[in-house]
């Protein structure tokens, strides 16, 4: 006898009443019986009883096979394992229900007892395992939630000391009130400045991912417009040449996409060769009523091919010769994630680079092509 607790529970569906008092006989003692007689009363023991592990069900009832009733059911009730029984050759049927992942497996009638046993036990098994990973899941999630809660709340508290520190710096040089020969002030304020620009994009990492989607309409000559006059402060002599058409409306997050352009924008400018007599940054966006296509390129330094496949991981740098943090970039794949978009870049180093992005336009449902196909 087993535990009440600990027994499996099976809901059974057949339309001859004798299966089903067979099937009690034979595993009253050892599972949770549910029976019904028709794919109806199958569904309303389903509504009434929501821990059901195990389904079984006859492939030929009135009114609906076992398929297209475990196609109602895995819909409704996707947790439980569904087993088919049938005493007939259709074949056609039970592989397609079993590729479309409507049935765990299929047991002939009449079902021998060790084989129907051994299905159910597997299919328990597999519910049990299903079960156990979304726990898991759900305590990862948890826990990264928490984490980044705190990374963002620490980040938060850095900042106040860093512009006290900064604040003290700034007064020392007006008031010429320490003798610095050496220039180590000036080191202080380099450090504290790249940990202060590093806090801000953990910062903006985290309102990205944890801010709610705000579908709203995007002009983006605005939009380029308030990334280009703030990336033109890191340097003055980047000339910029900006192209947009924007015959349609388009409609997604302005926040995130705001985030990807600062980001691509001022990773241009920053990756300039120091001896660049023409630094520029060509900046095109195409709107139609399916997407935007983004391209900002640069006649920079460039990136090695050899690290293509690693520039948006995070903390990865391409290069040593900027002080750039390696999360920028990782930035952007985070938020175009969401945005369903996507991002290709091309470059030759020493010359130059391109990075095209490619955001849908929510106004309408476009065909998953016609982001893919984007030349």
């Amino acid at each position: 006898m087993y535990p009440e607790e600990k027994k499996i529970r099976i809901l059974y569906i057949d339309d001859e009443v004798n299966n089903l008092l067979a099937f009690q006989a034979s595993f009253r003692r050892r599972y949770t019986i549910f029976t019904a007689a028709s794919a109806a009363e199958g569904m309303s023991v389903l509504n009434q009883e929501k821990d059901i592990q195990v389904i079984i069900a006859d492939q030929r009832m009135p009114h609906s096979t076992g398929v297209e009733f475990f196609h109602v059911v895995r819909k409704a009730f996707p947790h439980p394992i569904r087993i088919l029984l049938t005493g007939y050759t259709d074949a056609e049927s039970i592989i397609d229900a079993i590729n479309k992942g409507e049935i765990f497996r299929y047991v002939k009638k009449p079902w021998k007892e060790m084989e129907l046993q051994t299905a159910i036990q597997n299919a328990y098994e597999l519910y049990s395992t299903r079960q156990q990973l979304k726990r898991k899941v759900s305590e990862l999630q948890k826990t990264n939630d928490e984490l980044n809660r705190f990374v963002y709340s620490t980040s938060h508290d850095l900042r106040s000391p860093l512009a006290s520190i900064m604040g003290i710096l700034n007064l020392s040089k007006m008031e010429n009130s320490v003798d610095d020969p050496n220039n180590y002030l000036g080191m202080i304020e380099t450090c504290v400045n790249k940990m202060d620009i590093f806090i801000q994009k953990i910062i903006e990492y985290y309102k990205s991912i944890r801010v709610d989607d705000e579908k709203t309409e995007i002009d983006f000559t605005k939009l380029l417009k308030e990334s280009v006059e703030i990336c033109k402060m890191q340097k003055p002599e980047v000339e910029f040449k900006v192209n947009v058409e924007q015959p349609v409306r388009l409609v997604n997050d302005v926040f995130r996409i705001s985030i990807i352009i600062d980001n691509l924008i001022s990773n241009a400018v920053k990756y300039q060769k120091p001896t660049s007599n023409n630094p520029q940054v060509n900046i095109s966006v195409k709107v139609d009523e399916y997407k935007a296509v983004i391209e900002i390129e640069d006649n920079g330094i460039g990136i090695v091919e050899e690290h293509l496949n690693n520039i948006f991981k995070m903390f990865f740098r391409s290069t040593s010769h900027v002080n750039g943090l390696g999360i920028g970039l990782y930035i952007v794949k985070e938020a175009l994630s969401r945005l369903g978009g996507d991002i290709s870049v091309v470059s030759t180093y020493g010359v130059g680079t391109l990075f095209r992005i490619v955001i849908p336009n929510l106004t309408v449902q476009e065909p998953t092509a016609a982001v893919e196909n984007v030349n």
